[in-house]
């Protein structure tokens, strides 16, 4: 499998749409193509010419349907060529705090509404891509996202913003945007996801009292000035927030609650592989594209 070392080698390989649709068979397919319909794998299947010539449309020796590689994945459905999608996809993979639509819209020559549209589906297709066992040591904390707070509320945890919820576990991380930061709201996540037995690590909000009964549960009191006790701490989920955050407010300066969960998945994906190096995280990422969504289905989400 092709891996690039840098954002110049992707440009200087993958020179036309027939050089990256033949990378991307490569990268989803492997030596034969795959039937999205049927799920026949088979070198036979039929190519299909057009005015003599091959462009990667393959009709099924099982169901007779025709596909292509697009077909299936997140590409579907567009007419921006493959090489404009590895570019912004490459980009926005590798830029630690994300790219926005106004600068990528210049970066490859499309229209700001395009380039907001390709980053949405890129960002569904970060959703779930790294698994995360919850059975070892799990550190969990809760941030707000969002507006400014004003008045008696703009301190703490306020419920203006909108509260995400965070765990982290053997150096990946998962996060869950919630209603509200209650003890039945971050219990029940926490229930749902972490080994009952394992040990938790939590500040000292009250939300989180009583997992004692079920948990190993150790406290880290920050309204103390305490910040690692015993060898515990919750420095690493913070740096993630950290990361999240200086992207929504140096990037994308404002983000709605209906699509915070998408940004979230964003950053959660770049934490959860930042030990590949940005051509294996890019490989990856078009090897597992398989979330189609349109521009409907996103603006209804």
């Amino acid at each position: 499998m092709k891996f690039f070392k840098s954002l110049l080698q992707l440009i200087d390989t993958l020179r036309t749409d027939e050089d990256c649709r033949t990378f991307l068979e490569n990268a989803i397919w492997g030596d034969s193509p795959i039937c999205p319909h049927c799920g026949l794998i088979d070198d036979r299947h039929y190519k299909l010419k057009f005015g003599g010539t091959f462009t990667g449309t393959y009709k099924c020796r099982s169901c007779k349907i025709r596909f292509n590689i697009r077909t299936g994945t997140m590409f579907e459905g567009s007419h921006i060529p493959l090489r404009k999608w590895f570019l912004a996809i490459y980009l926005f993979l590798s830029h630690k705090k994300g790219i926005s639509s106004i600068q990528l819209h210049k970066d490859i020559g499309v229209t700001q509404k395009t380039a907001w549209f390709m980053l949405h589906r890129i960002r569904c297709n970060c959703e779930d891509k790294i698994e995360v066992n919850f059975d070892t040591e799990t550190q969990i904390d809760e941030t707000y996202v969002g507006g400014k707070a004003r008045g008696k509320r703009a301190q703490g945890r306020s419920l203006i913003k909108t509260p995400v919820m965070g765990l982290l576990s053997n150096g990946k991380v998962k996060t869950i945007v919630i209603p509200n930061a209650s003890a039945w709201t971050l219990k029940t996540v926490i229930y749902h996801l972490v080994k009952f037995g394992s040990t938790i690590v939590t500040d000292g909000w009250k939300g989180y009292q009583g997992l004692h009964k079920s948990y190993n549960h150790k406290v880290i009191r920050h309204n103390q000035g305490i910040y690692v006790e015993d060898g515990y701490h919750t420095n690493s989920i913070e740096g993630f927030w950290s990361h999240l955050k200086r992207g929504i407010i140096g990037v994308y300066h404002l983000v709605s609650r209906k699509h915070l969960h998408k940004y979230c998945e964003e950053f959660t994906y770049r934490y959860n592989t930042r030990e590949m190096s940005d051509g294996e995280r890019f490989t990856k990422f078009v090897s597992e594209s398989n979330n189609k969504i349109t521009y409907r289905q996103i603006i209804g989400m």
